[in-house]
């Protein structure tokens, strides 16, 4: 299946988006355009793919989900420093490819620390979280407490081993239903996150996770292949292709 309902007016897709029915509001995570100019500042060489892949991606998504606004959950940009340039470029086309199909509000994540400098040339005002469809919207490095919430920030993913070839990192969504936290996959490809599966529950990277029950969490795994229901995440272990 290509997506799940994970609450009434709640749906989670494979293409990385979630949708709010209330409002037709398609919420992305984590793009950090730029990640390959900031590898190459370290001395890792990757071809300039992400940013094209992720506007391809999103305006696929736009296509298809027809969204009245489209929230970006933080780290729009991956690099702390201040915008170059060729960034500003990247994240302005970006956006006005966005806003020419739809509302777009902008949540700063701990990445964006110059987004407002590029977002001001568009008229968006970054905001620190956004409520929409009965949900508080935010990045998710810091918590505001209220629930429940939906965050980014985490970059979940689990492991899935195959003898041949060492095995897959999987994206995926998380449920922490009674805790109320509902936790999105990067929408950048290249951001393929820590195995939580295999991970220490107080090596979560969000305040929010950290001090919940995430072994109840729900894990939707997303592939090419569609939305997969892959169960609790405290009894999630050896993974298989």
């Amino acid at each position: 299946m290509d997506s799940a309902e994970i609450l009434p007016g709640v749906r989670v897709f494979s293409d990385r988006c979630l949708m709010l029915e209330e409002g037709r509001v398609m919420v992305i995570g984590d793009l950090h355009l730029g990640y390959e100019r900031a590898l190459e500042e370290e001395g890792f060489y990757l071809p300039r793919i992400n940013t094209e892949t992720i506007r391809e991606a999103l305006n696929r998504a736009i296509c298809r989900h027809e969204p009245s606004a489209v929230i970006l959950l933080g780290d729009i940009k991956h690099d702390f420093r201040r915008t170059r340039y060729e960034a500003r470029e990247e994240i302005l086309s970006l956006i006005r490819m966005l806003k020419a199909a739809a509302e777009v509000v902008v949540v700063k994540g701990n990445h964006d620390n110059f987004i407002q400098n590029v977002l001001s040339e568009e008229g968006i005002l970054a905001v620190d979280h956004v409520d929409a469809g009965g949900f508080r919207l935010e990045h998710g490095h810091t918590d505001s407490g209220r629930r429940p919430v939906i965050i980014g920030h985490e970059h979940p993913s689990v492991r899935i081993r195959d003898p041949l070839s060492g095995g897959i990192k999987m994206a995926c969504f998380l449920h922490l239903e009674e805790e109320g936290i509902i936790v999105l996959p990067p929408f950048s490809l290249l951001s393929s996150g820590t195995d939580l599966v295999s991970s220490d529950p107080e090596s979560f990277m969000s305040p929010a996770c950290r001090n919940a029950d995430t072994d109840s969490a729900e894990v939707y795994g997303v592939s090419e292949i569609g939305v997969i229901p892959l169960g609790k995440l405290g009894e999630i272990s050896d993974l298989e292709l």
